[in-house]
């Protein structure tokens, strides 16, 4: 008699899966504080019910885009503290210290498609990956200064590089935004060509201020963590801004 020694144990593992897939629900200021400080981008759902516009579309996105973790929100008060007026899906970044809202009230349209674009668009980590999709989020952030690793993926420094700006990265919150150029991607040749650089040229590290449309190459060599924190300061303390810049013209994007 198998059946009555096996019912137990399914009925436990189909209550720890619905428990499992059920979205973390955020019930004070304290709670709501530690999920986004737990990871660099996370979303919160602010609904008033879950039969709320959006509710159950952002648990499908939140299923889909695995890198960024998802709670909901139904606390007036955790709402009044984080800016939060109505049903709104906010996404939180450490790399810019951003909230970025989508005010559900506002939006024509709202289904699991369109919140998978905004989750992958607005992911702007401490070193975000460049691509057509990205490129929106960052250039979209307050923080208009992009430090620049140029690297082949495939090649023996391109983790250990990515790892060390990963972790320098946080130095500059708020001050610049860390990206990461694939130079073995053909979509990317337009931006080595920027900086006058091809992808035999590198690894090689620059920094982009949108503000001004200006650009540097941090001069060749190793691209050491203490190299790299100097250029930085370098551009944060104005003496850039004397010397030539890299590649041949200025252009608005990359």
């Amino acid at each position: 008699m198998l059946f009555p020694l096996l019912f137990p144990l399914l009925l436990s593992t189909a209550s720890a899966t619905e428990t499992d897939s059920a979205p973390l629900r955020l019930g004070d200021l304290k709670a709501a504080e530690a999920f986004i400080d737990s990871a660099e981008v996370v979303v919160v759902g602010f609904f008033e019910s879950e039969e709320s516009r959006g509710y159950k579309e952002l648990l499908d996105s939140i299923k889909r885009v695995t890198t960024v973790p998802g709670a909901i929100c139904m606390d007036k008060e955790v709402w009044a503290e984080l800016g939060v007026s109505s049903d709104t899906i906010a996404i939180f970044r450490k790399a810019d210290n951003s909230q970025e809202n989508l005010v559900l009230s506002e939006a024509k349209k709202v289904d699991a498609d369109g919140l998978v674009n905004f989750l992958t668009i607005n992911e702007v980590r401490y070193v975000t990956e460049y691509n057509q999709v990205t490129a929106v989020g960052l250039f979209n952030s307050e923080v208009k200064v992009h430090l620049l690793l140029m690297v082949n993926r495939g090649t023996k420094e391109f983790t250990q590089l990515k790892e060390q700006l990963a972790a320098l990265a946080p130095e500059f919150t708020g001050k610049l935004l860390f990206v990461l150029i694939n130079g073995a991607v053909k979509s990317n040749l337009r931006s080595l060509g920027y900086f006058g650089l091809t992808s035999g040229d590198l690894p090689r590290v620059g920094i982009y201020d949108g503000g001004s449309d200006m650009k540097w190459l941090l001069p060749q060599g190793p691209v050491s963590s203490e190299r790299v924190r100097s250029f930085c300061h370098a551009f944060l303390k104005g003496e850039l801004k004397a010397e030539k810049q890299a590649g041949a013209q200025a252009k608005s994007e990359l």
